[in-house]
């Protein structure tokens, strides 16, 4: 449809044609990235297996209470075995804890998982969210007593012994890994999260070091005042019981009610 028009003018018409079509494919590319990213994430109405992300030391045991929880609601559920004994790097176990992802979610045919982690697995857990693809097919992420921006205590065996295994001086305040973790959003699209803490806990020091910018924060002592929960106790503590009766459930996570204290 050119042809009526000269050689230069049909030319210069020809490019201005070219560079329109090449800014509607890019439009069409940014678009087609940006629509992906947004659906990429796990549907909130359909409950997959629940991992469960143990803390420093990987002490599997210590999760009895909660597993039974969960396992009493009808849940799947896998107990994720750190890699290291649990004092190794944290960045292998979120790996980890995504190839157990992966494995659960074909062993099930189910599109998602929930995670539940306790103490250093709660920082696994985000770990594997924002750098190991977690936040497209976690539905639900669980923190319980997990040292989210670093803890005292941490940093003290680090000074008093000279160093520590490589877990513990990450999760010492202002550590390379955390100031990383923590220096954009706390909390990434897709999974919905909740943070569970005591103020009684002494091993995660500032117990406000646990809570997440833009997840449901959950305090012991808001639902029982006189609760005494220390950090090895946040397991099979009843608010925590109750919470993840309330928080994984297909409807949006809420605050638990009439909790036994």
């Amino acid at each position: 449809m050119l042809d009526h028009l000269s050689g230069p003018r049909r030319r210069l018409a020809l490019t201005v044609v070219a560079a329109l079509v090449a800014a509607v494919v890019a439009v069409s590319v940014v678009v087609g990235v940006r629509v992906t990213g947004e659906d990429d994430v796990a549907a909130q109405d359909e409950p997959g297996p629940v991992l469960v992300v143990p803390g420093y030391g990987g002490r599997v045991a210590s999760l009895d209470p909660l597993v039974a929880e969960l396992r009493s609601q009808g849940r799947d559920v896998v107990v994720v075995a750190p890699s290291g004994g649990g004092t190794g790097d944290l960045r292998a176990q979120a790996v980890r804890l995504g190839t157990a992802a992966s494995r659960a979610m074909g062993r099930t045919g189910a599109a998602s998982v929930d995670v539940v982690g306790y103490s250093a697995g709660g920082v696994v857990a985000r770990l594997w969210a924002r750098d190991e693809g977690g936040a497209a097919v976690a539905r639900r992420v669980v923190s319980i007593g997990s040292p989210q921006h670093g803890t005292d205590v941490a940093a003290l065996a680090a000074e008093v012994a000279g160093s520590c295994p490589t877990a513990c001086e990450q999760l010492a305040p202002d550590s390379d890994l955390l100031r990383a973790l923590n220096a954009g959003d706390e909390t990434p699209a897709g999974p919905a999260w909740v943070t569970l803490r005591s103020t009684s806990d002494r091993v995660v020091t500032p117990t406000e070091s646990s809570r997440l910018d833009g997840g449901l924060d959950l305090v012991v002592q808001e639902f029982c005042p006189t609760a005494t929960a220390s950090h090895g106790d946040l397991p099979g503590d009843p608010v925590v019981l109750a919470a993840l009766r309330t928080t994984l459930l297909p409807a949006q996570p809420r605050i638990p009610q009439d909790v036994r204290c």
